[in-house]
């Protein structure tokens, strides 16, 4: 009797997930033998693995125990061969588990020679990263299937995303010595790019001159933290100097197309990601500051047919500006990364500025024990994107309310919230303070004295301190780890949240 034969089961060896799950996994268990087997030959040969492998990249864990061994002895001084191993494993009562005594001089008999020890070295580091590789995939399929449901499908993209980072990272055998003939050629392009560019800026230009002098400009790999209490004008003064480095970038391309007869697009841009603010509210604020025209008036329509129509072309002016915003709302660590390589791979990628840390999340799919420890990976990874992409990063912070106790409302290092791991990875830390905003909540109240005449005396020297204090703000650089600490002045306009270099007039409008 004929029967129809039924259709292979879901996964067979059409290529379902049934038959790649009964695959083994990568291994090389020759190639594991035989590195072990010119070790205890040649300790030296040790010196062609010893950068990028480790016991757990073996896939016979018992390999993986005689190569810790080998590992501790050699890099204790010590002699590693079969008779120290034997003698070592018999006293800790490991030598059964190690295949017993004879397995250690069948190891020596599968050596082909010393000289290939690297390459068999980068035969078991490269199965251990296929079998990460599955392990990942595996988990990336468990998890689509609904394994942790209370991951979406953007944030388990997020979470592949940083497995595989980190995997790329971690296991990966790139990177290593740079010749110091190469970091001295490095040093003396970056003093001659200092020494050609008007103010002696070697880095990209912040658009604040005395900013530029103290720092050198902004500098690739480096992660900039500018911290300040609510009200002193953290978001306007990051916006500044990211339309700074935007003009900057213009100016470059410019001169660049005056003498080539050709026009030159600008080498990168300048991404915003604002977590707080929205594209739209942003793009407000930049216009109000480039058009001089209030931002509240903007918003309420409270504007002349002559201020509108300069609103207008502030705007086609500063359209050609290479800055990208990106107002996604608690964006992840990985999912900034993403866009980040994105932009720099499409586009090119000069800074990066952050609004604002504490508003951010680690990667999906961890969980922190503590936002100490959150913080602690947000900064982290920032850093590494300064450092992947080699570009500077500037991230916003808030500070703690100590400040508000204190009579010297000045802000300090400790008053970082979780400042142990935002201090310790920050190349610089800036804290932006204004005199004027604490000293306007210390107007005299007529109540508290006990004359008109005394109340005017209060009055008047209050009057004379905000004369002094107006329009002005500090700028306190409390750490660098390339340059000098400080303060330097900066001139501050609240209508517009506007600033600039203190000795500016308020003429103009500031080269927008």
């Amino acid at each position: 009797m004929n029967t129809i034969d039924s259709p292979p089961p879901f996964g067979d060896a059409g290529g379902g997930l049934l038959g790649l799950s009964q695959r083994m996994p990568p291994s090389n268990l020759q190639a594991e033998q035989a590195l072990l087997g010119a070790l205890l030959a040649n300790n030296k040969a040790y010196e062609r693995v010893s950068e990028f492998l480790a016991p757990e990249h073996f896939a016979d864990p018992v390999h993986g125990r005689i190569y810790r061994a080998i590992q501790r002895r050699v890099e204790a001084g010590q002699l590693a061969d079969v008779v120290t191993l034997r003698s070592e494993f018999e006293h800790s009562g490991l030598l059964d588990e190690v295949g017993g005594s004879a397995y250690l001089p069948q190891l020596l008999s599968a050596m082909v020679g010393i000289i290939n020890a690297g390459e068999y070295g980068r035969i078991v580091h490269d199965c251990w990263l296929r079998r990460h590789l599955i392990d990942v995939g595996e988990e990336v399929v468990n998890r689509a299937f609904g394994a942790e449901p209370e991951l979406d499908a953007k944030m388990q993209l997020e979470a592949a995303e940083q497995r595989l980072f980190d995997l790329a990272k971690d296991g990966g055998s790139e990177g290593g010595f740079v010749t110091f003939e190469r970091a001295l050629t490095d040093a003396v392009l970056a003093a001659e790019r200092a020494f050609s560019t008007p103010g002696g800026v070697s880095g990209l230009s912040s658009g604040l001159r005395d900013l530029d002098a103290k720092t050198g400009g902004l500098h690739p790999s480096d992660l900039l933290i500018l911290a300040g209490r609510p009200g002193m004008g953290k978001t306007a003064l990051a916006t500044k100097i990211a339309f700074g480095a935007a003009q900057a970038l213009v100016r470059e391309a410019r001169e660049k197309s005056e003498g080539q007869g050709v026009e030159v697009v600008p080498r990168g841009t300048v991404a915003i990601f604002s977590l707080e603010m929205s594209a739209d509210q942003l793009a407000t604020r930049l216009l109000s500051e480039a058009s001089r025209i209030s931002g509240d008036k903007i918003r309420r329509g409270d504007i002349s047919q002559r201020d509108f129509d300069r609103f207008v072309e502030v705007s086609r002016e500063l359209s050609v500006l290479p800055l990208v915003i990106d107002d996604t709302p608690a964006i992840t660590i990985s999912a900034l990364r993403t866009r980040c390589r994105r932009l720099k791979r499409t586009r090119g990628l000069e800074l990066v500025v952050v609004d604002y840390l504490q508003l951010m999340r680690p990667a999906a799919g961890t969980r922190p024990e503590s936002r100490v420890l959150e913080i602690s990976m947000i900064t982290q990874g920032l850093k590494a994107i300064a450092k992947e992409l080699s570009v500077p990063v500037i991230a916003l912070s808030q500070l703690s309310r100590a400040v508000e106790q204190r009579e010297d409302k000045r802000p300090q290092l400790s008053d970082l919230r979780e400042s142990g791991s935002i201090e310790q990875d920050a190349d610089m830390v800036m804290f932006v303070y204004r005199d004027e905003y604490y000293e306007a909540q210390r107007a005299p109240k007529q109540v508290g004295h006990e004359s008109e005449d005394k109340f005017q005396d209060a009055l008047n020297q209050w009057q004379q301190r905000m004369e002094q204090v107006h329009n002005k703000a500090d700028l306190i650089i409390a750490k660098q780890r390339h340059g000098p600490t400080g303060t330097i002045q900066l001139f501050f306009e609240g209508e517009f949240t506007r600033f600039g270099d203190l000795d500016q007039t308020h003429s103009g409008h500031d080269g927008y």
